[in-house]
């Protein structure tokens, strides 16, 4: 505690670097970040802020992850989408699984020149700030927004976040699933019309969001999923999982933010945390988001297929234990305003991974009746009838079919978003 005698001499700048140079970690980490009271404050937007784009992260696994180091005194370059605009914005970082700091020297924003690669447009390049300065230290498991700037852009314009890393944290923070690639260099290069020799990767690291103030545009729609919403099946730098072709039926007037990891579970964690740990992040915490499409349980299912000894108390108790968890989301989405609808899940009958059986195909059916009947949904999104094959109800239609008789291909995507009734988000 300290002396109330101090408390005074304590409030002088000057103070507090005497304070923080006693020697940890903590108080290095604190002088590289402005103190809170002598921080620029901005005035309230007069629009809200919403979310434009995000990506759900996790910790990526050995075949995902980039080298150890990497990130030392290098600059990532990533290539994102947002489907609404607005006349202020600012990105999200996010060291949510690292376990040590985060040291963020600068960051800078641009329209991209070609979404597949690390060109950029120059005219259009902003330096991001963080509390007035070019960098920010991120504690762990923290996320850091940038201060907002202006921003002229419009909806679907790619842009070109380049983030320069000081210091790797232990962990890293990821969204393996991007279906876009980035770039790697050593240096500063935030300020680079191109990154010449650098590494090209498949994957998204520490950009967590880009958020714009808006009028003009309704609130959000979060999507989330597992593979099938990540993209599984979509093209690299194509923008064509369902959740775009979905963004672009509504044309800017709204955004969908696509929340899906790769074998991604409802009530077990997997390559990433389960849908029920990370939906306060990747949902509740969206700003300016007032519906919700859940579209997972597949893999739950798939999973139990794979165990030889499930019995059927097992299917039944799986079931009750989904369904339960649909009710959990949903109440806990109603308490924040926002409005769920159900996505009834995909067949997956010839899937050679998972090797359902009748006894996962009638769980699928069970789960599916619940989110079609029960009336605790505020809609039903029916995506098992849209993507099914009409001869063969418990397979997947092959025009969609990727192959795995699993995720669907991007005809299969834009048949899924089609499927969507727009009314549902007036």
């Amino acid at each position: 505690m300290i002396d109330p005698r101090r408390r005074t001499a304590l409030t002088s700048p000057a103070a507090w670097r005497r304070l923080m140079l006693g020697g940890s970690t903590l108080a290095l980490g604190l002088l590289a970040t402005p103190v809170l009271a002598n921080a620029p404050v901005a005035a309230s937007p007069a629009c809200p802020w919403k979310a434009a784009w995000a990506s759900s992260q996790m910790l990526p696994d050995a075949a995902n992850a980039l080298p150890g180091g990497a990130l030392d005194d290098a600059t990532l370059r990533q290539i994102v989408r947002p489907s609404i605009t607005g006349a202020q914005l600012r990105i999200r970082l996010s060291n949510v699984f690292g376990t040590t700091p985060l040291r963020i020297g600068r960051v800078s924003i641009a329209r991209s020149a070609d979404n597949a690669s690390a060109n950029i447009v120059p005219a259009t390049l902003k330096a991001l700030t963080f509390a007035g300065q070019p960098g920010a230290v991120i504690p762990p498991g923290g996320e850091w927004l940038s201060d907002p700037i202006a921003w002229p852009g419009g909806a679907f314009d790619d842009l070109a976040v380049s983030i320069h890393v000081l210091a790797e944290p232990e962990g890293q923070t990821s969204h393996p699933g991007s279906r876009a690639t980035s770039y790697l260099t050593s240096g500063d290069a935030t300020a680079a019309a191109t990154l010449t020799a650098a590494t090209r990767t498949d994957h998204w690291f520490l950009l967590s969001g880009i958020e714009v103030t808006s009028c003009a545009a309704r609130d959000g729609i979060v999507v989330l999923g597992d593979s099938i919403t990540d993209g599984r099946g979509s093209t690299t730098n194509g923008n064509d999982r369902w959740t775009d072709f979905l963004a672009r039926r509504l044309a800017g007037r709204a955004a969908v933010i696509n929340q899906g990891i790769g074998g991604n579970r409802v009530l077990l964690d997997g390559l990433g945390p389960s849908a029920m740990a990370r939906l306060d992040r990747d949902v509740l915490a969206q700003p300016g988001i007032r519906h919700l499409i859940v579209l997972e349980g597949i893999n739950d299912i798939g999973n139990l297929a794979r165990r030889p000894d499930a019995s059927a108390a097992d299917h039944a108790a799986l079931v009750a234990q989904l369904t339960g968890a649909y009710a959990q989301i949903i109440a806990r989405a109603h308490a924040k305003g926002i409005k769920v609808h159900g996505a009834t899940i995909l067949p997956f009958m010839s899937n050679e991974y998972y090797s359902p059986d009748a006894a996962s195909e009638a769980g699928r059916q069970a789960v599916n009746a619940w989110i079609r009947t029960s009336g605790v949904f505020d809609s039903v999104i029916d995506l098992d009838a849209a993507m099914r094959d009409p001869a063969r109800p418990a397979y997947l239609n092959p025009a969609f079919d990727t192959g795995d008789g699993l995720h669907p291909n991007p005809a299969g995507f834009r048949a899924m978003a089609d499927a969507v009734e727009l009314s549902l988000f007036d």
